[in-house]
């Protein structure tokens, strides 16, 4: 039997007040929240990123990328007519911050928009950046009260990261350590698989010495922490991973995500459905691909999908890399919906990086995700249960 969500009924959002900006309204019972401002000044930053060339536009984009990083809203940090330094913000950008502040909107962003004669290459990019939420946000969501939903503090042990086995740059044993000096005491480590040569993906011969490394570091740490040995394998545009089932079976759990057609508007629903159903995937990994201001990822009827893997368990997965956050918190919200599982993960390639799971666990917390929905919260004997399932028995 499917556990119950958190009742919608016991906390209504509140309804932001009209602005320019984004606004959120959660799901099922998660913390009420106003306006994204940071997420929508980066959003006019970028705005004017797309209409210039050069040295201009990486200025625009490096102080947009602050604003969306800082860890609390600019309405906050405001200080009169002043704001604190903030690296990569120059003048410009102030002035558009500032004018966002008083009014809402930029009338500087609005009039080189009609200037320009480009008002259809900024709405291009604007789609671009759909339910991505700053990092001010982010902690916003992860401070407020909310009976029933995932915390931090039930947080575990995150399920994608890569190692200096294949495309990160973080040893094993630094893995383990940083993710114990988080107070974690398990994680999965997904390095890619041999099917991504550009992400310098481990040979099965490579496999046999990670796992034999794994072993001795469990031991090294039993009773502790535990490192669950993973894979990132590729999806084709079949449906397929590019693994063989045999070499699949040696892994106590597989993460399939998408890497290639992730500017296409052709619909994929059958390649997403036959990467869910296929033996030994346990986590589809950044289902779609996007990224902010960058692509929009696959397109696919993401109901069909998670009617798909519901039935066998397969956890959909939010990415917390800053610039993924994917399956962001309405998908995640329609895959709880579905059935589903949740995995809260970072994608970290580097230690530091491991903290981007706070922002998959606001995201999960938007979409009203109860902890034991979420494989990042269940105990080492519940993720066992759950990796050695079905194909895996015997």
């Amino acid at each position: 039997m499917t556990p119950k969500r958190p009742d919608a009924a016991a906390r209504r959002p509140r309804r932001p007040a009209a602005r320019s900006g984004p606004s959120i309204t959660p799901t099922h019972g998660a913390p009420a929240i106003d306006d994204d401002v940071n997420a929508a000044i980066a959003g006019l930053l970028l705005d004017l990123a797309a209409l210039q060339d050069g040295p201009r536009a990486l200025a625009y984009k490096r102080a947009a990328h602050a604003v969306l990083g800082l860890a609390q809203s600019l309405s906050a940090l405001q200080n009169g007519p002043k704001l604190p330094k903030i690296p990569y913000v120059g003048p410009s950008s102030e002035r558009v911050i500032l004018e966002y502040l008083d009014s809402g909107g930029s009338p500087t962003v609005d009039r080189a928009i009609h200037e320009s004669g480009q008002a259809e290459v900024v709405a291009a990019r604007r789609s671009l950046r759909g339910d991505f939420i700053s990092q001010a946000t982010a902690e916003t969501v992860l401070e407020a009260p909310a009976h029933g939903l995932v915390t931090l503090a039930d947080y575990r042990g995150d399920f994608q990261m890569h190692s200096t086995w294949s495309d990160g740059g973080q040893t094993l044993e630094r893995i383990v350590e940083a993710s114990r000096a988080l107070g974690r005491t398990c994680a999965g480590v997904t390095d890619h698989g041999y099917g991504l040569p550009i992400a310098s993906g481990m040979s099965m011969e490579a496999v046999y010495r990670q796992h034999a490394a794994i072993d001795e570091l469990n031991n090294r740490n039993r009773g502790a922490f535990r490192l669950f040995k993973g894979i990132e394998a590729n999806i084709r545009a079949d449906g397929r991973v590019d693994m063989d089932p045999d070499e699949l079976r040696r892994f106590e759990f597989v993460v399939a995500s998408p890497h290639s057609a992730l500017r296409s508007r052709a619909d994929q629903t059958a390649r997403m459905v036959g990467a869910v159903s296929q033996p030994f995937v346990d986590i589809l990994g950044h289902p779609r691909g996007r990224r902010y201001d960058v692509r929009p990822g696959v397109s696919a009827d993401w109901r069909e999908v998670f009617a798909a893997a519901a039935p066998r368990r397969v956890a959909i997965e939010i990415d917390g890399y800053p610039d993924r956050q994917d399956v962001d918190w309405t998908l995640a919200a329609a895959a709880l919906d579905a059935g589903c599982l949740l995995a809260l993960d970072s994608d970290a390639h580097a230690t530091e990086e491991l903290l981007f799971s706070r922002m998959a666990v606001a995201h999960g917390r938007l979409a009203g995700a109860p902890p034991d929905r979420v494989i990042n919260c269940w105990s080492d004997e519940e993720l066992e249960a759950w990796m050695n399932r079905g194909e895996r028995e015997g």
